[in-house]
């Protein structure tokens, strides 16, 4: 039986939820789909350049589900970066932390 995902913990819903490459039409680009967990955890560990194990306790998960999420993160936004999709950030599995 698989065990039930847990709900991770965000301070916030992000501002900017699309980032596109310039001067392309929207209705001609793929999008590669970042949850809004994963664009916490690489704002926690790559900009607010927090250890693993802080944004994992911080998110309300384990530090081994954060290296997947960032894991995933990473190859999402580097897939968008080299062959010029959209990056569209969108509901997840999460709960907002006051």
């Amino acid at each position: 039986m698989v065990r039930p995902k847990k709900c991770r913990r965000v301070m916030a819903e992000p501002d900017v939820t699309y980032f596109k490459p310039r001067g392309i039409p929207l209705k001609t680009l793929e999008e590669v789909e970042l949850t809004v967990e994963e664009f916490e955890a690489i704002r926690l560990n790559d900009l607010k350049k927090m250890k693993q194990i802080e944004v994992a306790k911080k998110m309300g998960i384990s530090q081994p589900t954060l290296h997947r999420l960032l894991q995933s993160a990473h190859e999402k936004i580097a897939d968008a970066i080299v062959n010029g999709k959209a990056i569209k950030i969108h509901v997840g599995d999460y709960l907002i932390k006051r």
